[in-house]
């Protein structure tokens, strides 16, 4: 057999995942309807610019377990979508076009996007994730913005309003005045700031009443004065009205629980809008609403002189007003945690303004119980679902003002506002007509189409319909839905896991998933988030190109799962040696395997140990990654190849393999049956993790013998040879060894200087010490062994003396 001199990683890997594309390795078979099936709700990468180091780590770690469940015979569901629909797409094409959404026809911009994405982005990511290594079946693909996408989007939100789930209102609503859009909850992230805690003068009857506050911009939208009941500070003021500085107009002061009498002053303003209990106090008193703060970020004439500045300049501006007049006892330096819209860090306002909402702060029992009937790997990550559903305070807002997105499948009666539903998907009623004539309602014949477009997790939380729905028989989506599997990484559990489990229940009462596997965040060296302002992004294609997809999957598999893991380049370093290591040990093997017939037969003591060893290695791996603990099947695989297998086994039996003439033919056949099945179930347990050398190594010997395409879709290792006596005296060998390797160490002489005598005692039995004798004075070199038995009472259970 004629073995390649190196291994070409750059040449191999690229050759591989050609071949694997070819040949369709990964392909799934709608057609079988026999084998158990595996799903996986793939995430789809937002189609942001390139992939980045956290795509590598998360989509590696879920291609692990992926590829496990391949080997282990099931038809595997692992599809590939991209989620250009959003906020995120819209920016980044402005940024690349050096355009303005809002100032572009709507049609013209929305044709940029396509554009754009279709014929740069998305190409350039999917064949990131292929150079990766990744085992999606890429022919079943999605993008979350196709009309295959928008039909089926679109269907669940008219199922809903159907439900009953939806509805639309004129009312406060979170609002990014940058963004120009209403967002929802899960999409407001906190974050401290500093700013300063003000004690400002309202005036009640002449006097002064203190208001402490960190927004005095709000000023102008203050419509009454709170204070908390029983609060003899204030109760004299029950039912009286007090002017707002600065701009002169009364508004009553009242009663409620709700106020802190322990923060501040013990007395605050109502402002239309600045937070939630604002919004309880306007609906619950009917007060009027005072809209100081338009959609664009900018004061509107209820602010008076300050009509069209920016909400700090406002800030900074009332404050010098209020100081000049005297109206400013105090301002003080604080920090707080504000809200902020998680896509481009801006303050997040409350701005009245008609929406389309789902409602289900009804179901926040039922989404508890949901989350418990899902299998969490780890299990602790199900506590930041659990935190989120208790927080909730919104119902789930869905639209949102922007051009590039799934439109809503809805006119309104220009005369009455009653809704029209669509009646074929996908539709854009920019462009569509209604499907009726005229208004079932009022009769009238004019429509206005709906402008907004649905939230992107109205679409992303709708992942398993997507994907499943493009296998179109019938039978097999029953078998692909609940999915087996969705892996994701714990900073969206609030956004796109959350919201995929309210979809899945609200449509067809099960939970989308079986097991959610939730992995953790890729860390600069130092444990800090990457971010390009700090200067410390890794380019996963620079360390693939620098090193290999196999060694940065390597690097992935060294967090357990759910782990944030810094990123070190001597781990890199280390998976090459790895594949070093691995491509020589193999070359070895097959050179002493040519000759070789698998066959059942009588084992040395020594093969029947590091057989008993892989066992105990294989049952672990198995139960390790049906537990998604792939982090243990590396450390354990890793350990056991360097060791067991390179430093000793393959050391000791040299002998036999070399000299079967003076070891004997049947001694040599021993050793090659141990060669070839640890080195065939070490390639395995390694394939999910590095799947280009291991492919490599098994087609130089091993695909002939099994007749398989592929080491992906050849059987997971089965091996259950555990033997105790072997692995008890296999023992006292392989410290027999290390004692006389130390020993030459220590003199600073040659491994091969032969020894004179070797003193051994070890609690075996002359029988049992023979099975071991001439292996240890041919690994040893040792030219004389004695040996003495030590009583199985004896403290001292093995002591070994060596003379050179």
């Amino acid at each position: 057999m004629e073995l390649p001199k190196r291994y070409d990683v750059q040449e191999a890997e690229k050759r591989w995942q050609k071949y694997w594309e070819k040949e369709k390795i990964y392909a799934f078979d709608a057609k079988d309807k026999e084998r158990e099936v595996y799903s996986v709700d793939t995430p789809p990468p937002t189609v942001s610019g390139k992939m980045h180091l956290g795509h590598a780590f998360s989509y590696s770690q879920q291609d692990y377990m992926v590829r496990y469940h391949r080997m282990r015979g099931k038809n595997v569901f692992y599809p590939f979508g991209t989620d250009n629909n959003g906020v995120a797409t819209e920016r980044l094409i402005e940024k690349m076009k050096k355009v303005k959404a809002r100032d572009m026809d709507r049609d013209e911009f929305v044709k940029l996007c396509l554009d754009t994405v279709n014929s740069t982005l998305k190409p350039q990511y999917v064949q990131d994730m292929k150079r990766l290594g990744l085992s999606c079946d890429f022919d079943i693909f999605y993008d979350t913005i196709d009309k295959h996408s928008q039909a089926i989007s679109q269907r669940s939100f008219i199922d809903l309003y159907k439900a009953g789930r939806e509805y639309r209102k004129d009312a406060p609503s979170m609002w990014c005045p940058r963004c120009e859009t209403g967002i929802s909850q899960v999409e407001c992230e906190d974050k401290e700031k500093d700013s300063t805690f003000n004690d400002i003068v309202f005036k009640v009857d002449g006097e002064d009443l203190v208001i402490a506050t960190t927004r005095p911009e709000l000023i102008p939208a203050c419509v009454a004065v709170f204070y908390s009941p029983g609060d003899k500070r204030y109760n004299k003021l029950k039912g009286k009205k007090a002017s707002v500085p600065l701009f002169d107009y009364d508004v009553p002061i009242m009663e409620d629980k709700r106020v802190d009498p322990e923060k501040g002053t013990g007395i605050v303003m109502c402002c239309t809008f600045g937070d939630q209990v604002d919004m309880e106090w306007q609906k619950a008193f009917k007060l009027p609403i005072r809209m100081a703060i338009g959609k664009n970020g900018k004061m509107t004439s209820v602010a008076g002189s300050y009509e069209g500045m920016n909400v700090v300049e406002t800030r900074k501006k009332i404050l010098s007003d209020m100081k000049e007049k005297g109206l400013l006892i105090e301002s003080r330096p604080i920090k707080h945690v504000v809200n902020v819209h998680e896509r481009c860090g801006t303050e997040v306002e409350i701005i009245k303004s008609k929406q389309w909402f789902i409602k289900y702060l009804d179901l926040k029992e039922d989404m508890l119980a949901w989350g418990k009937k899902l299998a969490w790997y780890p299990e602790h990550m199900r506590h930041r679902y659990d935190h989120w559903v208790k927080g909730l305070q919104w119902d789930w807002m869905i639209s949102r003002q922007r051009f590039f997105g799934v439109p809503f499948p809805v006119w309104y009666c220009k005369k009455c506002d009653e809704v029209i539903l669509a009646s074929k998907l996908p539709v854009d009623p920019l462009k569509d007509k209604p499907p009726v004539k005229e208004c079932p309602k009022c009769k009238s014949k004019e429509f206005v189409p709906e402008r907004d477009v649905l939230d992107t997790w109205a679409t992303s939380s709708l992942t398993p319909q997507l994907a499943v729905e493009l296998i179109k028989d019938e039978e097999m989506q029953k078998k692909l839905y609940p999915m087996s599997l969705r892996p994701q990484a714990h900073d969206i559990i609030t956004f796109w896991l959350f919201n995929t489990v309210v979809k899945s229940r609200l449509h067809n009462k099960v939970n989308p998933w079986k097991d959610c596997v939730i992995s953790g965040h890729a860390l600069d060296p130092k444990g800090k988030k990457m971010s390009k302002s700090k200067g410390n992004v890794v380019e996963p294609e620079k360390m693939i190109a620098k090193y290999s997809a196999d060694a940065l999957r390597f690097w992935s598999a060294g967090s357990r799962l759910g782990d944030d893991l810094p990123f070190q380049e001597k781990d890199l370093v280390t998976g090459q040696k790895f594949s070093t290591k691995l491509w020589n040990a193999s070359k070895f093997c097959f050179m002493h395997l040519e000759d070789y017939s698998d066959s059942k037969m009588e084992l040395d003591l020594t093969d029947r140990w590091i057989l008993s060893k892989l066992s105990r290695i294989v049952a672990d791996s198995t139960a390790g990654f049906d537990e998604y603990e792939y982090f243990k099947t590396k450390l354990d695989v890793e350990k056991f190849f360097w060791k067991d297998f390179c430093d000793y086994y393959l050391e000791i039996v040299k002998d036999r393999l070399y000299n079967p003439d003076r070891r004997g033919k049947d001694h040599r056949k021993s050793a090659q049956y141990g060669l070839y099945h640890t080195l065939l179930a070490v390639l395995k347990m390694m394939a999910p993790i590095m799947p280009h050398i291991t492919e490599e190594i098994y087609h130089l010997f091993y695909a002939s013998k099994e007749k398989k395409k592929s080491i992906h879709i050849s059987s997971w290792p089965t091996t259950s040879m555990v033997d105790e006596d072997a692995e008890r005296i296999g023992q006292v060998l392989i410290d027999a060894v290390e004692h006389a390797r130390r020993a030459k160490s220590e003199k600073k002489v040659s491994l091969k200087t032969p020894i004179k005598q070797m003193f051994l005692k070890a609690k075996l039995s002359a029988s049992e010490f023979s099975l071991i004798e001439e292996e240890l004075k041919n690994a040893s070199k040792a030219e004389l062994i004695n040996y003495e038995q030590l009583s199985a009472d004896s403290d001292v259970g093995f002591g070994c003396e060596i003379e050179l």
